[in-house]
């Protein structure tokens, strides 16, 4: 394929839901920054990739302190993030040309598998759009939340063997994943297959990964070290 690569890095968001005092992706997972680990798994996997970077504004200085001390010497375009992650993802589309394939990450999910990366930038010679699942296994409910903070049942249980989360990256033509981002916002996109989707790109998927776990908590950050010390 002749087309360019290009990844998106979503890191817009404050991390409240750490409880810690910096974002998340600022945070260390064995003495790197989490947003240092995701860009390095990226930068191996495809070293000629345009890499971008979407932070908060006010947390750009931070960031360029942090690549500094921690010797993160990736190339990168920085674009400050928006009101919600459909925005933040907006803004850095403006940086990608038409032409190319664009993959858009979690900045948070820095245990992406090198070889899922490179399988999923080879599938896109033959798809408009790949979007990495993986298999749910847990039984799933459907509840109602009463007034007084009650859960009643909602529904019949879902049909777990039809239920799969989806992982990033996601992967698109970029000519089509940024027309589908000019649609007006809906708080029902919740990923970029949901954007993709709404606009008429028909979505391809791939097997993902269950380290490929986006950190979140306190508890994911543990997680994530004990993937690492395997």
């Amino acid at each position: 394929m002749g087309r360019k690569k290009y990844v998106v890095f979503v890191a817009g968001g404050s991390g409240t839901r750490m409880g810690a005092q910096v974002p998340k992706q600022f945070l260390l997972l064995d003495g790197v920054p989490v947003l240092q680990r995701t860009l390095g798994r990226f930068a191996e996997a495809c070293p000629d990739a345009t890499l971008i970077t979407v932070l908060p504004k006010e947390h750009f200085r931070t960031w360029k302190d942090l690549c500094i001390d921690y010797c993160c010497n990736e190339q990168q375009i920085l674009v400050a993030g928006g009101m919600t992650r459909f925005h933040s993802v907006r803004n850095a589309l403006e940086s990608v040309p038409d032409g190319a394939v664009v993959a858009i990450h979690d900045g948070v999910r820095p245990l992406v598998p090198v070889s899922l990366i490179k399988e999923m930038f080879a599938r896109m010679d033959n798809c408009r759009a790949l979007i990495p699942v993986i298999p749910e296994v847990d039984t799933l409910k459907y509840l109602d939340t009463a007034v007084d903070g009650t859960l009643t049942v909602g529904g019949p249980d879902p049909d777990r063997g039809r239920v799969f989360r989806a992982q990033t990256p996601q992967m698109f033509l970029s000519e089509d994943i940024k027309a589908a981002y000019r649609q007006a916002f809906d708080l029902s996109f919740t990923d970029d297959a949901s954007v993709a989707a709404r606009a008429g790109i028909p979505l391809s998927f791939i097997m993902g990964e269950r380290r490929n776990i986006k950190i979140t908590t306190p508890e994911d950050l543990e997680l994530a070290r004990l993937f690492l010390s395997f």
